[in-house]
């Protein structure tokens, strides 16, 4: 069975495409069947794969904003077990026809269900803030992780999505949704504040935190300068090291 998975946050900078890369490859490298997908106008995800946003013909807009774009005409694949579905600058426009035009916000989630692909899992990235795309992704999703810096703001961000769940659960035809958890990202080890905002978390969303914190670490800064995630360009370096103890948890559910 596929596992829809959103990475989501109102705030930017926390990690979110970060995260979908690298979890993505390490689920792929497993054995795993990923999918991902750039929901985000800033397309960083599409790009660290090696693509250009300003050229791509057909993209996560197409599956937005045409009814009848079939996923495989989207769809790249990148080696056996890992697919892309690569965004465009053409999603900033998305995000207000839809509202305009009033867009079925489920588009996304039915063409998931609907495909002939099967995959074992599928990441989203999503834009910063909780806007129309976010949402879009949250209804397409069946968990969330919620990627927060551990700085005086975490909390915020969290608070935010928790309520956006609430409304999607009850009011937009995904009941089903869940928080997955709250990832620590850019976690400072020498910083007392750092670990302060750590307790906290873990301690006002009790059992909804992983037990991996992704240490900031600024020797695998220049890994997407070069297309490569962490885990390729650092594979024993700490962070990598994260992530691949935070696929570990997902694979447990």
């Amino acid at each position: 069975m596929t596992r829809i998975i959103a990475v989501a946050n109102q705030k930017g900078g926390v990690g979110k495409t970060t995260t979908v890369l690298n979890l993505g490859h390490v689920l792929a490298n497993a054995g795993k069947r990923v999918l991902m997908i750039d929901l985000d106008p800033q397309a960083s995800l599409t790009m660290w794969m090696g693509s250009d946003p300003y050229r791509v013909e057909r993209s996560s807009y197409s599956l937005l904003m045409y009814p009848e774009m079939s996923l495989s005409r989207v769809l790249r694949p990148q080696n056996s077990f890992l697919a892309l579905i690569p965004g465009s600058v053409d999603l900033a426009a998305a995000a207000i026809r839809m509202v305009q035009e009033q867009y079925p916000l489920n588009h996304l989630r039915t063409v998931l269900r609907e495909s002939r692909f099967t995959f074992d899992f599928v990441l989203i990235d999503t834009p910063p803030g909780l806007n129309v795309l976010t949402v879009a992704a949250l209804v397409a999703a069946d968990e969330v992780i919620v990627p927060v810096q551990c700085n005086h703001a975490a909390m915020l961000g969290v608070r935010a999505v928790q309520d956006m769940i609430r409304r999607i659960q009850t009011g937009m035809g995904n009941p089903d949704l869940n928080l997955r958890g709250v990832l620590p990202t850019f976690f400072d080890t020498e910083s007392a504040y750092g670990a302060r905002v750590l307790d906290e978390i873990r301690l006002l969303i009790a059992g909804q935190v992983f037990k991996t914190v992704i240490p900031y670490d600024v020797q695998v800064a220049d890994a997407p300068h070069l297309g490569k995630t962490v885990v390729d360009y650092a594979p024993q370096s700490s962070v990598a090291r994260a992530y691949r103890d935070a696929a570990d948890e997902v694979l447990a559910g």
